[in-house]
């Protein structure tokens, strides 16, 4: 079984990360959402609100499966038996970091390969950075976040939480 995992802090998820879980899920057998629940960035979500938010977007996807994770990626994806990682890759900017990273947990887990895959043309712009920033500022985020997504958003940004 060729079971794939796909980790990201996502905060929040976006319709630019669905659609890469979505094509994955064509190359793959099983993928594994790993939310990194230590991520070093600061996250506007609590890992459990990234969690949570991650498998109600996810929930109507066959074969994957929304895990939270914390340590080296490389043993994450060795404990779940993966053979990829994959990774979306935007822009030419997001290449040279990937790349440091695939290289690295090549040294850690040379049996994990690394995949990158573009976004779909429609996403190519979009961040989670920019949807919170657009959501910070009362903008339309609707077509940028499953709807679960822009709810919490709305209430993280109006005070109701």
């Amino acid at each position: 079984m060729k079971i794939a995992i796909y980790p990201g802090s996502f905060d929040p998820i976006t319709n630019g990360h669905l659609d890469l879980i979505n094509r994955a899920t064509h190359l793959f057998d099983k993928l594994v959402v790993a939310v990194a629940m230590n991520s070093e960035k600061p996250c506007l979500f609590s890992a459990e609100e990234r969690l949570n938010l991650a498998k109600e977007a996810t929930a109507d996807v066959d074969r994957i499966t929304v895990i939270g994770f914390t340590g080296l990626l490389a043993d994450f994806a060795i404990k779940q038996k993966a053979t990829a990682i994959f990774r979306g890759l935007r822009a030419v900017s997001d290449f040279e970091y990937e790349f440091q990273l695939a290289l690295m947990n090549r040294q850690l887990a040379s049996e994990v390969e690394t995949v990158f895959l573009m976004p779909s043309l429609r996403y190519v712009y979009l961040s989670s950075s920019l949807v919170r920033e657009v959501a910070r500022n009362n903008g339309d985020i609707s077509k940028h976040v499953p709807k679960c997504v822009e709810k919490k958003l709305i209430e993280k940004y109006s005070g109701l939480e």
